[in-house]
């Protein structure tokens, strides 16, 4: 019994030692390969994705056996980090990656035209613009009957060119006395009498000096209106005003809240030579108007303009924060110069605004925009006799050098036109 146990135990150890034998062999034998593209469900030679236990045996190439073309020579030079262009070099595979650019040198500063006599030579335009309210009076005043009918024509002309109710009255009643003194037969005579009882109304010893010059410090400007007027744009013509009398500006950026405004400051600066003091966007208008004054008085400037933010004048708030802006300023110093920007062709809208900015800050002049368009002429005797603020400057073009300092004879001469 123990003899056929051990024949038994010895059978299945051969059995199994020859089984293990066996399986060995089967796997180092080669495998038939199969169709290329295929797999069959036998084959388990490693594919992709799989991690194959014996290297593949095949060659492999070389970047020169593949036998590239060679890379063209670029015609364009590359330019170097330093500025200067340098050739024979290849350019940079990443397109991401542009070129070192050499900095932009900035354009020499311009002359601006002299201030004087600018109101002379846009003479033409105003009067092209203007021959409602001159050239119609003439007409009516020129006349050989002037009966009441030519009366009430002469006070709705007036009205309609924006000269205002009181200043109207005055004036048709200065004319009805002085044509039945004198008369007025000729145009020329007409023209006289116009031309002086309208020298009258603008007012002819009003002073509109711009105060920009004070002792011992820089004068400190500053600019206010509703949007839209051209308050940025009046900033910069006014630097080009005082660059071309030999003054040095700085200019503040202070209207922190519209797009784009301080970059377009500072255009006009550059293109002048003046510095632009700038704020972050949204930030605090006081600041920037503070920053200014103080680089002013740091740097020795004669002019300090600071251009703030339009404003609706209906709006508390906004006109609080002007009152600020001031308030702030003047911890350097007073300000010399408040100017109201007013466009000429709202009209009698622009009186409403102009009474508001009055209240809440002290103004010394007005500057006048857009004369040059459908505005009428009698805007300035209505601004100057409803705020007993001069007009100081007129813009007559979209020009760099349109803007022009308020001379009342050559205004009135370009109203009426040449004497007959």
């Amino acid at each position: 019994m123990e003899l056929l146990i051990l024949i038994v135990v010895i059978a299945v150890v051969v059995l199994a030692t020859m089984g293990f034998v066996v399986g060995s062999a089967v796997r180092r034998r080669p495998r038939r390969a199969v169709g290329r593209g295929s797999r069959s469900d036998t084959d388990l030679s490693p594919g992709v994705g799989d991690d194959a236990e014996v290297p593949r045996d095949s060659a492999t190439r070389t970047i020169d056996d593949v036998g590239l073309p060679a890379a063209p020579e670029v015609a364009s030079p590359r330019v170097a980090a330093t500025g200067a262009p340098t050739t024979g070099d290849a350019a940079p595979a990443d397109t991401n990656l542009a070129p070192a650019l050499a900095p932009q040198q900035r354009p020499p500063a311009e002359t601006p035209a002299p201030a004087a006599g600018r109101l002379v030579r846009l003479r033409l335009r105003l009067a092209r613009s203007q021959n409602a309210l001159g050239r119609g009076l003439l007409t009516l005043l020129s006349g050989d009957n002037l009966d009441e009918e030519t009366w009430e024509d002469v006070e709705a002309t007036l009205l309609v060119a924006d000269v205002g109710v009181a200043a109207t009255s005055e004036l048709v009643a200065a004319l009805r006395e002085r044509t039945k003194v004198l008369g007025a037969s000729t145009p020329a005579q007409a023209r006289v009498m116009l031309r002086d009882e309208l020298l009258a109304q603008v007012g002819t010893a009003t002073d509109r000096s711009l105060r920009t010059s004070v002792p011992d410090r820089p004068a400190v400007v500053l600019v206010v209106g509703v949007n839209g007027t051209g308050k940025t744009t009046t900033c910069g013509k006014v630097a080009r005003l005082l660059v071309a009398e030999g003054r040095t500006v700085v200019l503040g950026a202070a209207d922190t809240f519209r797009a784009a405004a301080a970059d377009q400051l500072q255009t006009w600066g550059e293109r002048v030579g003046a510095v632009t003091v700038r704020g972050a966007e949204g930030g605090d208008p006081a600041s920037v108007a503070f920053d200014a004054v103080k680089r002013g008085i740091d740097s020795g400037a004669d002019t300090v303009l600071i251009d703030t933010a339009g404003r609706l004048h209906t709006k508390t708030g906004l006109m609080d924060e002007l009152v600020k802006i001031k308030r702030v300023v003047g911890k350097h110093g007073p300000v010399d110069e408040v100017l109201l920007v007013l466009d000429a062709t709202t009209g009698q809208n622009a009186l409403v605004q102009a009474r508001v900015f009055t209240e809440a800050v002290e103004l010394s002049g007005v500057v006048l925009t857009k004369l040059d368009g459908t505005a009428k002429g009698g805007i300035v005797i209505a601004v100057q006799r409803e705020l007993g603020v001069p007009v100081k400057l007129i813009g007559l073009g979209e020009g760099p050098d349109d803007l022009a300092p308020f001379e009342p004879e050559a205004f009135v001469d370009a109203l009426l036109g040449e004497p007959v």
